[in-house]
């Protein structure tokens, strides 16, 4: 069924002076119209400038940051100082979030082990990720220019402080395009229980046409809101509801030549695409009992666990960009839900066995290799006990200087220990990595030079990395 519109109506907006500048101008638009609604791949403004190493990107943000002295970086000599008054010269001149007058330093209350044939130290309460040691890249010397959460959320996943830029899965769809037209090209899960800090702005398009836009599935439910049919109204009624809706956009499209008019018009078929692909793809209950069990995973129940099976799931159907982004790790030491003892072995119990599941299983299905897998925080933690209103629990403030990630796959080296902060890992000091130094490595790997995948706006070119960041070739094979 078409539109029946009054051919009166029609005859209006064939004559108007505004219709026929727009319709003059929008050729290419049209094209680029007919690209989004049936010509999958998605055509972009870019495409790859090199060949790239990997074709997906499955982003494990730990939101509220671990701290790298009790996951990666072990500290002998803040252990051999633990409960010693911080020495001036570190916080005489410094700025924290929540630490005041002089705090004592703060020793790991947790052991280290040597793990793999890389010897990387891992954290006792990481065991499934000791096993798997030697498939990761760990960066111990990473900085940012942020000390809070909301601001260094964006800043690590957008390349800016403030919201209103596109983040990486945004960029990543923008250059890129789709692998699979009947699924988003990128796609982002909370855990948690809380969105993270800087909320959808961090899968956020910014500027980009909305298309690029992650959209969040859930992993219990729907996995989209209000993706099926309301009572009543069955596929092919859809259908032609939908062809319906096109034809009035595209006149509108015509007459404004507004892009994010064909954007609605592409989401919508997307989303009607969705109603049968999404389902099918985010049903657990279609993997092994023997898969399921390796993450830890319970179908139908919102958990970390599942958004990794599920991310394995999607990448293996062609999405190209996941972000997991699990909140719970704002290690303060206010008390026992935000302290060393207490919440950090509980997060690690959470999200370890997952991790190392997945690393495993897009590795045994000659998934790894084309696929980059992150993990991290948006900062570090102090090397000091925060002690916020006398608290007697075990906590560390927020820290910009030094903090640990890891990578595996898609083109970074296996077995694999990068950088080193001094000896309380206060500060990154060896073969430091920046954010936009981060940044610039993925999108090295997946095909792009960072200076050259830009977006014009507001009369300048925008990129991710801004105008900084470098590719850290030490981290590649």
């Amino acid at each position: 069924m078409s539109c029946a519109l009054d051919p009166w109506a029609r005859d209006l907006i064939a004559l108007s002076r505004r219709a026929f500048l727009g319709r003059s101008a929008l050729g290419l638009g049209g094209i680029a119209l007919d690209a989004m609604l049936g010509g999958f791949p998605r055509r972009t403004a870019h495409g790859p400038h090199h060949a790239p190493r990997a074709r997906s990107v499955i982003w494990l943000h730990m939101a509220g940051s671990p701290s790298h002295l009790d996951t990666f970086d072990p500290k002998p000599k803040l252990v051999e100082l633990n409960g010693q008054p911080c020495p001036k010269s570190l916080y005489e001149k410094e700025r924290f979030a929540f630490i005041k007058g002089v705090p004592r330093m703060l020793g790991s209350p947790h052991t280290f082990r040597r793990a793999g044939e890389c010897g990387a130290w891992i954290v006792d309460v990481m065991p499934n990720l000791a096993r798997v040691a030697d498939k990761l890249t760990i960066v111990r010397s990473m900085h940012t220019s942020e000390f809070n959460h909301a601001p260094a959320q964006l800043f690590l996943h957008t390349g800016s402080a403030r919201p209103g830029r596109p983040s990486a899965g945004a960029w990543a769809s923008y250059g890129l395009g789709s692998l699979n037209s009947e699924l988003p090209v990128f796609v982002a899960f909370v855990s948690g229980g809380k969105v993270p800090d800087a909320g959808s702005s961090a899968w956020g398009a910014g500027f980009l046409p909305t298309v690029h836009q992650g959209i969040e599935l859930r992993s219990q439910g729907d996995p989209v809101l209000y993706l099926a049919d309301p009572d009543g109204i069955d596929r092919s009624t859809r259908r032609r509801s939908l062809d319906c809706i096109n034809e009035l956009n595209a006149l509108r499209l015509a007459e404004h030549g507004d892009p994010e008019t064909a954007t609605r018009i592409a989401q919508f078929e997307l989303a009607f695409r969705m109603q049968t692909s999404v389902p099918e793809v985010c049903d657990l209950r279609k993997e092994p009992s023997s898969v399921i069990e390796a993450y830890g995973a319970t179908p139908g129940q919102p958990s970390f666990a599942n958004h990794c099976l599920l991310a394995r799931r999607l990448v293996e159907a062609g999405v190209r960009f996941v972000q997991l982004f699990d909140w719970g790790w704002d290690g303060h030491g206010t008390g026992p839900s935000d302290d060393l003892v207490t919440q950090f072995p509980k997060k690690c119990r959470e999200t370890d066995r997952p991790i190392a599941a997945l690393i495993e299983d897009l590795d045994a299905r000659g998934l790894l290799d084309e696929t980059i897998v992150v993990w991290s925080g948006e900062f570090g933690r102090t090397p000091m006990n925060e002690e916020r209103d006398g608290s007697k629990y075990l906590g560390r403030d927020h820290h910009p200087h030094a903090f640990s990630i890891f990578a595996a796959g898609g083109g970074f080296r296996r077995g694999y220990v990068h950088g080193a902060t001094d000896e309380l890992g206060y500060h990154a000091v060896e073969d430091r990595v920046h954010v936009h130094d981060l940044q610039a490595t993925l999108l090295h790997l997946l095909g792009f030079d960072h200076e050259r995948l830009t977006f014009r706006f507001q009369g300048r070119d925008y990129r991710l990395t801004d105008v900084h960041g470098r590719v850290v070739g030490e981290l590649l094979d």
